[in-house]
């Protein structure tokens, strides 16, 4: 059992360990995709975390963990780890018609235009970046599928599976970038110091692990969010006086 707390806020989870270890080029190409400098525009989004600093919801690093700990654990985070597993799954069987469906939920869940943009110009340059430069010739089973824009979650659930690359250790590497970009956000928006956003991203670790073991058994069918407070923040920002970011 994981206990973590920062200021106040305790989040637990239990840990569970890997059957194997991860493989040298998976791993490799983790760090490569997940990584801030893999060109999908990842800086340029907040997820209207935003207009969460600017109204007092977040002003600390506490009030941080008690905001992302919802979108995380109950909102978008879970509700894109699961399109993700959903996405990967239906590679590893070849399924198209499963893999269009997740594809399709995908962008038909985002809130507000903006966090429309936010996955689907993520979740393209993510597919155009890694065709060009790691293809893989089940990347063309999503291509196939679907011929609309593709969800930030679902590009990277498939070019995942694509390469071969274990679910589970994909999901926490997915959620875990999501995370550190949001906790990147709120340092430079609060602002806090880049000690405290660390603190920050090692509180929300046991988080993070528990909602990608929630992901790999929620169904489709099963999904929604409980993060109505960051759904508002995604659409007030579009009228936001003075913006830094495109969510």
């Amino acid at each position: 059992m994981i206990t973590n707390t920062i200021m106040g806020t305790i989040i637990t989870a239990t840990t569970t360990s890997m059957a194997e270890p991860v493989r040298p080029a998976a791993l490799y190409r983790l760090l490569a995709w997940m990584s801030p400098s893999y060109p999908v525009g990842a800086f340029s989004y907040s997820h209207g975390l935003e207009w969460a600093v600017e109204t007092g919801d977040i002003a600390s690093a506490a009030t941080l963990v008690d905001w992302l700990a919802v979108v995380i654990g109950e909102g978008s985070g879970l509700a894109d780890a699961t399109f993700f597993v959903h996405a990967h799954r239906a590679v590893v069987s070849g399924d198209a018609a499963a893999l269009t469906a997740v594809a399709e939920l995908a962008l038909a869940f985002q809130p507000s235009r903006e966090r429309l943009l936010e996955t689907t110009a993520q979740g393209n340059a993510f597919m155009l970046a890694t065709e060009a430069a790691w293809p893989a010739d089940a990347l063309a089973l999503l291509r196939r599928a679907w011929s609309g824009a593709v969800a930030y979650p679902v590009a990277v659930g498939v070019a995942t599976s694509a390469h071969g690359i274990d679910e589970a250790v994909a999901l926490h590497a997915f959620l875990h970038a999501v995370t550190a970009n949001l906790v990147s956000a709120a340092v430079r928006l609060v602002p806090l110091g880049q000690t405290d956003g660390q603190r920050v991203l090692a509180a929300l670790e046991p988080l993070v692990e528990a909602t990608a073991a929630l992901a790999a058994r929620t169904a489709l069918d099963d999904i929604g969010g409980h993060a109505l407070r960051s759904d508002i923040a995604s659409m007030r920002h579009e009228t936001q006086y003075t913006r830094l970011f495109r969510s």
